[in-house]
């Protein structure tokens, strides 16, 4: 028997299949020739981070976008890192944003397993083949004997790693590894590298063009101890079988492409078209550094989910990021869906996208302001649900009294945009609830330079002439002359040009009325919130302020 072979035999006895019986198992995808093949892997390892969300977008879209294959494949092989649950967790949050992967490890295609723990006999028959062909080396080297190497390397000021001269295991007889093997030493399997220090290797990146390389020297380790493989190795392993068309990650693995590029060499398998995006950055201070999971909430989806910014706006707002021709064709295409543009490789940028949060803000507060009532309605509802139950509770106990609260200016050419996310609800429109104003009337506090017997007489009188079921200009008109009447200005303009003559203007007396019946100075348009709160509500806590002030 070849010592290759018998080498090979004795690491994996019970590997009957071979990697011709993968190629027919899974065979390349019936797809249209332009279709693109794309995929989200994450590492059960935590939360959803926001330039991953960014990732999975970006290659869920050009999957959609030409009728392709958008999929999620779990990397579970570094274990001692992984958190139970985030995996599952992970594809909810994709599905929250509206990314449904086409198959995944709920949803199985033809292509599977969807997680990488539970397709080692894929790995290990390739594995086993590669080490029958020479490509592959079983290497015993202990803890100390790697650490001895390396302080050999910094002595003589070498490239670390295990390569040429330093994978001693590598040059082993066949012999000498099979008595090992047969003494059940502890190895791993290394892949054997055909790199030499001066050649080079071009990658042909999708966003970055041709970037040069020098060409991998180093014999990685392709699976480990305990029998499972490295990302290196199984990244290669799994685009090849899953037919992935396009690699798209982070361009913190643009360093690693020389090594995937020897392994799919050497295995005779058509190279993907890699696709590294820019990793999104935030200024901190006056320096550009990565959005990042221990410092910045913003890293998190979480944080977007739980303060509610609307799914539309925040996936609107990771858009402008993906291709800097986004915005011109937003502003020609106001009222598109933002998913009738198209992506393109080439119109992404080579530098870190820089995260701006008031952006995301502008762009969500748009998006809420042209909604209709009834969809921020039920879109408000399932935010309350998950993490706002005194919201959830207020809109339940009378839907359509909520709608008409939101329906403020809303629902025309240029809609009223008071709102950034969900969670500002509640803030701004909880003087419309009577338990919410029963506590808050306690701390309205007017302007000083008005005495509390004015404040009694302004309410008093008004409260004799309001009547809602008059129009917003004949209310405003009312409201004007009462106020002119008590020596208020017409105008802030006259009174700041002579503010000896009045004892405020027209701003000032609606703030007073506003005080009394809503215990805030600012809120949506006065007119509709008087009318929505009714006529008998409204004198009902002009008395209540008129009684707080003669106390």
């Amino acid at each position: 028997m070849n010592k290759y072979k018998e080498i090979a035999n004795i690491i994996f006895p019970n590997i009957n299949q071979t990697v011709n019986d993968l190629e027919i198992k899974y065979p390349p995808r019936d797809l249209s020739e332009d279709a693109i093949v794309t995929r989200f892997a994450p590492s059960p390892t935590g939360f959803l981070h926001t330039g991953s969300l960014f990732t999975s977008l970006v290659s869920w879209r050009f999957a959609k976008q030409t009728n392709g294959v958008f999929f999620l494949r779990l990397e579970d092989t570094d274990q001692k890192r992984e958190i139970k649950g985030s995996g599952d967790k992970v594809i909810e949050q994709l599905i929250k944003f509206n990314i449904n992967p086409d198959e995944s490890f709920l949803n199985e295609g033809n292509y599977g397993p969807y997680i990488q723990s539970e397709r080692k006999l894929i790995y290990h028959t390739v594995i086993k083949e590669m080490i029958e062909n020479g490509m592959a080396y079983p290497c015993f080297c202990t803890h100390e004997e790697l650490n001895d190497i390396r302080k050999e390397q910094e002595e003589k000021k070498d490239l670390p790693g295990y390569y040429h001269e330093y994978a001693k295991c590598r040059y082993f007889s066949d012999d000498e590894v099979i008595e090992k093997l047969n003494n059940k030493e502890d190895f791993v399997i290394r892949f054997k590298s055909q790199g030499k220090n001066d050649e080079k290797v071009v990658l042909n990146d999708a966003i970055r063009g041709d970037i040069e390389f020098p060409k991998n020297i180093q014999d990685i380790v392709i699976m480990k101890s305990d029998g499972l493989p490295t990302y290196h190795f199984a990244h290669v392993v799994d685009d090849h079988f899953m037919r992935t068309t396009h690699v798209t990650r982070g361009e913190e693995w643009m360093p690693s492409a020389p090594i995937h590029l020897e392994i799919f060499e050497q295995l005779n398998w058509k190279k993907p078209v890699f696709c590294h995006f820019p990793v999104i950055m935030k200024m901190d201070g006056d320096k550009k550094r990565k959005l990042s999971k221990r410092k910045d909430d913003e890293a998190s989806v979480d944080f977007f989910l739980e303060k509610g910014y609307p799914i539309e706006g925040f996936l609107e707002y990771l858009m402008t990021l993906a291709n800097s021709n986004f915005e011109e064709w937003r502003l020609n295409n106001s009222k598109s869906n933002i998913f009738d543009f198209n992506l393109d490789f080439s119109k992404m940028s080579l530098d870190g996208a820089l995260f701006d949060i008031e952006k995301v803000k502008s762009i969500c507060k748009e998006v809420l302001g042209n909604m209709d009532k009834d969809t921020f309605t039920n879109n408000a509802l399932q935010y309350a649900k998950e993490f706002n139950i005194d919201l959830f509770n207020l809109i339940k106990k009378d839907e359509n009294y909520f709608k008409e609260i939101i329906n403020i200016e809303r629902e025309q050419e240029k809609p009223r945009k008071d709102y950034e996310k969900y969670s500002d609800i509640l803030p701004i429109i909880n003087f419309m609830y009577d338990d919410y104003f029963s506590d808050m009337k306690f701390n309205v506090e007017y302007d000083e330079r008005f005495s509390k017997d004015l404040l009694i007489e302004i309410l008093s009188d008004y409260k004799q002439v309001f009547d809602i079921n008059k129009s917003q200009e004949e209310w405003f008109s009312d409201m004007r002359e009462m106020a002119i009447n008590k020596g208020f200005a017409k105008r802030p303009k006259d009174y700041k040009k002579n503010p000896d003559e009045y004892i405020g203007h027209i701003g000032d007396f609606a703030e007073i009325l506003r005080l009394a019946t809503c215990a805030k100075s600012s809120t949506p348009n006065f007119y509709d919130v008087l009318r929505i709160l009714g006529q008998n509500k409204v004198k009902n806590r002009l008395n209540e302020a008129i009684e707080l002030l003669k106390k």
